[in-house]
């Protein structure tokens, strides 16, 4: 059964189509952390006009280090997937890492993944990102709330669960 995410946000509800055949481990991360509350009153901490949104850093809602630098505690491999690209409303793992992925196949070829818990949901495509960023969803409904959001509305919660049909 595929599986979605609803994320409820200060300025209203998302629904994201998540591709979880596609992407499990990437899927598997998010959907613990979401269904856990990890998510629960992080704040929007990197918002760019015509660009995307990004969220997910635990210090953004209870500090403990610079904002934008948070994650679980872990870091996770990237799972790039040639097909998914990031057109509008993309939602994809953010990350610091220095790792390099052939663009045709989606291989590691070097360095090393930082995937966590940051995330970012675009508001154009950016096909630069293809083949750097693992795109693991898409908006179904709310598209119109991702591009009203502005850096510091927060995310009230998110949660997985499988979607009939």
């Amino acid at each position: 059964m595929p599986k979605e995410a609803v994320f409820v946000t200060s300025k209203g509800t998302i629904q994201v189509k998540l591709f979880d055949r596609e992407c499990p481990k990437t899927i598997a991360n998010f959907e613990k952390l979401a269904n856990g509350g990890f998510y629960d009153g992080v704040k929007f901490h990197r918002v760019i006009a015509n660009f995307m949104i990004q969220c997910g850093d635990p210090y953004s809602r209870d500090g403990g280090g610079p904002v934008g630098t948070g994650g679980p505690g872990y870091k996770t491999d990237c799972e790039i997937v040639p097909a998914l690209k990031h057109g509008k409303g993309a939602l994809s793992m953010a990350h610091a890492g220095t790792c390099q992925h052939d663009r045709s196949t989606g291989k590691k070829i070097s360095g090393s993944c930082s995937n966590g818990s940051q995330f970012f949901i675009t508001h154009v495509p950016t096909s630069h990102l293809d083949g750097v960023h693992t795109v693991f969803g898409q908006v179904s409904v709310g598209q119109n709330v991702v591009d009203a959001i502005r850096q510091g509305d927060t995310l009230t919660s998110v949660r997985v669960e499988a979607k009939a049909g």
